[in-house]
């Protein structure tokens, strides 16, 4: 959710737009006894009930998630013939490839494989292309390179699902492949020796939300559990892959419920003490040398410190950031990969800003249900990520795209009305290639198809999607009395976490709040809001809201919805994420 409300230009004036905010319904007669049998304060089990826990043993298996609920890797459709040709090749001493994404997925699911099959006895390489100049995914020449190299079996990690040339390539050549791939495919599968994929239409697999790593750390442990170690080694190895995978979980954005919650938290745990030089420096770096992040820290510091190697040069510095045993280059490597980062922040800015003119000059209005922007040398590595905060900025399908050569590259972002990949296959004939999910995806077109594609894509987003759908949403979990905001509720938040997609992280409410003073600005684009309400005087830290001090100042009572969080001295801060005022009305949900 993005922070702060939604502001909508016109051609004559900037309108603040309200949004919808839901609050749940009263609370089930049974909730009392759910607090008090798991010793919880009413705030979260009523947490943990509206997410579905509504008894003690259902919310333990959550509060506690454990290894042993992890799912058998065998349960993936090809997973066994899978490993029956990655166990020949290994005794036959055939030379394997791991072809990886440029991605933080890509990255670990290279490094985690890798390792595997090192483990087992293999003798293998890895490839990741050049996101500049090889594009995404398995190509044809990267399969006729393999060949020169005496390659005799391809394994493909977080992608291949679609690269039917270059599967067929490898079939030309005599090359086995083993596909591993999260992403959804086609109506027909690419010939392989195995495609492992939990989103296969004929995978019955729990848990069809793993993300790359997710997938590959399945096929470790299938690979490593047939060597006949004892269990406490295999889980040993297992635990130590977790914590790259973790990190690659809550960067792909999957649901983190289930066998996902499970990885990322226990991958999350084991960060700090892990012997990966790779990883130690990349913490260090990021700051979180004595300190364990959390999701979001992940999601915010860590995982684009990963990415800016694949979007800015070469992703493989990533992979051998996490390989090398040599302390001093992982420290120079990760101190590369936090300047990229820097320098992709630089154009991902200028990009955005550069879009937000355009609307300023050309304002988007309700009929405009999604959107198209494209641009001449915009770098094809901050093209998502300029799609995503457009996409949050206007709350509605974004596409952006990088012109190069007569060629339009990017990538889109949908909200969660909108199936984005779904609508990309409506129009399939526009593209040399695209895919991805529900919610992002990867595109290729000509430069001369590109006005038909916004036409289209508008059409089909106006035909789908409701001036409701357009509104953004905050959903309420609880509304809370200031002494309620305390050490006992943020010590149990904790226990929940980690949060996002599917379990995001609470958002509660303070109601009819009295401003105690003019909101503060603070370093530029924030705020410090300083509200009174029952008896107390509390202090919210606002993130971008700092064009918003005035309109909050003129309302003067207001309704604010925040998150507990952890503050730097180790007490109860509060994160303001929206407000409005408090003679609001509500579109849905009780007040």
């Amino acid at each position: 959710m993005s922070s702060g409300v939604g502001i909508r230009k016109t051609s004559a004036v900037t309108i603040r737009t309200i949004s919808r905010w839901v609050f749940p319904g009263e609370d089930a007669p049974e909730l009392s006894k759910l607090a008090a049998d798991l010793q919880l304060p009413m705030a979260a089990a009523r947490l943990l009930w509206s997410r579905g826990y509504r008894d003690v043993e259902s919310a333990t298996h959550f509060l506690e998630p454990k290894l042993a609920d992890m799912h058998d890797p065998f349960l993936l459709q090809d997973m066994g013939a899978a490993v029956d040709r990655i166990r020949r090749a290994i005794a036959s001493g055939e030379r394997m490839e791991i072809h990886g994404d440029y991605d933080v997925d890509g990255v670990t699911s290279t490094v985690v494989l890798l390792k595997a099959l090192e483990m087992a006895g293999g003798t293998v390489g890895w490839h990741i292309p050049h996101r500049l100049n090889d594009g995404y995914g398995m190509q044809p020449v990267a399969v006729d390179e393999a060949a020169a190299r005496g390659v005799k079996l391809l394994i493909s990690v977080d992608n291949g699902i679609r690269a039917v040339a270059a599967l067929e390539r490898a079939r030309d050549l005599g090359i086995d492949v083993v596909v591993t791939d999260h992403h959804l495919p086609e109506n027909e599968l690419p010939p392989a020796v195995a495609i492992v994929n939990p989103n296969r239409s004929d995978c019955t697999y729990p848990n069809p939300n793993l993300c790359g790593a997710g997938v590959t750390l399945k096929l470790a442990h299938a690979i490593l559990g047939g060597l006949g170690w004892p269990e406490a080694k295999l889980y040993r190895v297992l635990e130590s892959f977790l914590k790259l995978v973790a990190i690659a979980t809550v960067a792909d954005i999957v649901p983190l419920t289930g066998e996902n919650r499970v990885i990322v938290r226990h991958g999350l745990n084991g960060l700090t003490d892990s012997p990966n030089l790779g990883l130690k420096a990349l913490l260090k770096h990021a700051g979180f040398e004595n300190k364990v992040p959390n999701a979001t820290e992940v999601a915010f510091r860590i995982a684009p410190a990963i990415n800016a190697s694949g979007r800015m040069d070469s992703a493989g510095q990533a992979v051998k950031l996490f390989l090398t045993r040599d302390p001093n280059e992982a420290d120079e490597i990760a101190k590369e990969m936090f300047a990229l980062n820097a320098e992709r922040q630089t154009a991902e800015r200028a990009i955005v800003n550069e879009i937000l003119d355009r609307c300023l000059e050309t304002p988007v209005y309700d009929s405009e249900r999604a959107l198209v922007f494209w641009g001449e040398g915009w770098h094809r590595g901050v093209v998502g990520i300029v799609a995503s905060r457009v996409m949050q900025k206007y709350h509605r399908p974004a596409v952006v795209l990088g012109l190069e050569n007569g060629l339009a590259q990017g990538s889109g972002r949908s909200i969660h009305a909108f199936h984005l990949l779904d609508a990309l296959e409506s129009m399939r004939e526009l593209f040399t290639k695209f895919g991805g999910h529900a919610h992002a995806a990867g595109l290729t077109l000509p430069e001369t198809n590109l006005e038909e594609f916004r036409k289209r894509l508008r059409e089909c987003a106006k035909a789908q999607l409701t001036l409701e759908d357009l509104q953004p949403v905050v959903e309420v979990d609880g509304v809370l009395e200031p002494s309620e905001a305390n050490e006992d509720l943020l010590l149990a938040l904790e226990r929940l976490a980690p949060f996002g997609l599917e379990n995001p992280r609470p958002l509660f409410a303070f109601k009819s709040a009295g401003l105690s003073g003019p909101p503060q600005p603070w370093k530029e684009k924030h705020l410090k809001i300083m509200v009174r309400k029952g008896g107390r005087n509390l202090q919210l830290k606002a993130f971008g809201m700092g064009d918003q001090a005035d309109a909050m100042n003129e309302a003067g009572i207001i309704d604010v919805a925040f998150e507990l969080e952890r503050d730097w001295y180790g007490g109860v801060g509060l994160l303001a994420r929206d407000w409005r005022p408090s003679h609001a009305t509500l579109s849905l949900g009780a007040a």
